[in-house]
């Protein structure tokens, strides 16, 4: 199976339904030609090609998926670009992000991405299940905040790393998990207050 990633210029961010015709109709854009000659630089074993600098194909084997996306989604963000997931069905903009520099955001089935905006936060949540068995964002050596699908809802973990505490609680509704993530990425801690924790 080939996984295949697709990158173009957007002048706002796009949701995931708009994401998938919209690098079809980009205007050219130099920093596209820019990303295909780094990336070919970088990875000559992955396959990568532009259309006309208006958008930008890499493909890559299953098995290296995780690897070279995190480099794709990383490369990408650095030159200014857009880059959608056809697979998953998720676009990484370059904004609105969180508060936290070089916050990471990992998934249970291989999504790994540093400084994600938080519109691929909220989606990704929305792809939890027993494929997609967690989705975690993480502040190294600070605290991270973690959710995993479970019969009737969503256990709810966050740590405070500093401290070595790890709290836990059960939640139904998977809005609330969204938003529990859109607050933590904005160090806003008002989740913590208003549910009940095991820790």
């Amino acid at each position: 199976m080939t996984y295949e990633l697709v990158i173009w210029n957007e002048d706002a961010p796009v949701t995931r339904e708009r994401a998938a015709t919209a690098f079809e109709q980009a205007a050219p854009h130099p920093a596209v030609a820019a990303f295909v000659k780094e990336f070919a630089d970088r990875f000559p074993d992955v396959e990568v090609s532009g259309e006309d600098e208006r958008f930008a194909r890499v493909r890559m084997d299953a098995e290296r998926a995780d690897e070279v996306s995190a480099q794709v989604y990383a490369l990408a963000r650095a030159h200014g670009l857009t880059c959608y997931d056809p697979y998953r069905g998720l676009v990484h903009n370059l904004g609105p992000t969180g508060v936290y520099e070089g916050m990471q955001l990992h998934t249970g089935d291989g999504v790994q991405v540093v400084d994600p905006d938080l519109g691929l936060i909220r989606d990704v949540l929305e792809r939890l299940s027993e494929q997609n068995p967690f989705a975690a964002l993480v502040v190294f050596g600070e605290h991270f905040v973690q959710a995993a699908p479970e019969p009737g809802g969503y256990e709810l973990e966050y740590k405070d790393s500093r401290q070595n505490k790890l709290y836990r609680t059960q939640v139904t509704d998977l809005a609330e998990v969204q938003r529990a993530f859109d607050e933590y990425a904005r160090d806003d801690r008002a989740f913590l207050d208003r549910h009940t924790w095991e820790g």
